[in-house]
């Protein structure tokens, strides 16, 4: 289950991004335990403080809860919280530059849509 990691970024950010896309895209599921530090680390080949790391961050993020004794576990509306978050960050950071790059190459906003439904129904 090794993955590639990428070198532009350190590692415990690249794993808390791939749980939380598999909290948004429902692979974990609210209520659910998070494997072990350590099997995270076998896993993925990574120190054990990398992992532990990571989701040190998921908990202050408040997507995630440490239960003594029992490990941790995914809080509910963690991937509501998560869907806020990335619309959020589409509607002020991404879909400005949609914009532009549409007005600059000089495309008509309704063939655009007409072409997405199109496709989408396809």
């Amino acid at each position: 289950m090794a993955t590639q990691w990428k070198n532009d970024q350190p590692i415990y950010l690249q794993l808390k991004e791939q749980i939380m896309a598999m909290i948004i895209d429902d692979i974990l599921s609210e209520g659910e335990a998070l494997p072990s530090v350590r099997k995270v680390a076998a896993d993925y080949q990574i120190n054990p403080i990398t992992a532990s790391k990571a989701y040190a961050e998921l908990v202050d993020e408040g997507l995630v809860e440490k239960r003594r004794g029992l490990g941790m576990f995914i809080l509910e509306g963690a991937r509501q919280n998560l869907l806020n978050a990335e619309q959020k960050k589409f509607i002020e950071q991404e879909w400005p530059l949609i914009i532009k790059k549409i007005s600059l190459l000089g495309l008509d906003v309704k063939e655009l849509i007409k072409t997405a439904e199109h496709s989408k129904n396809n």
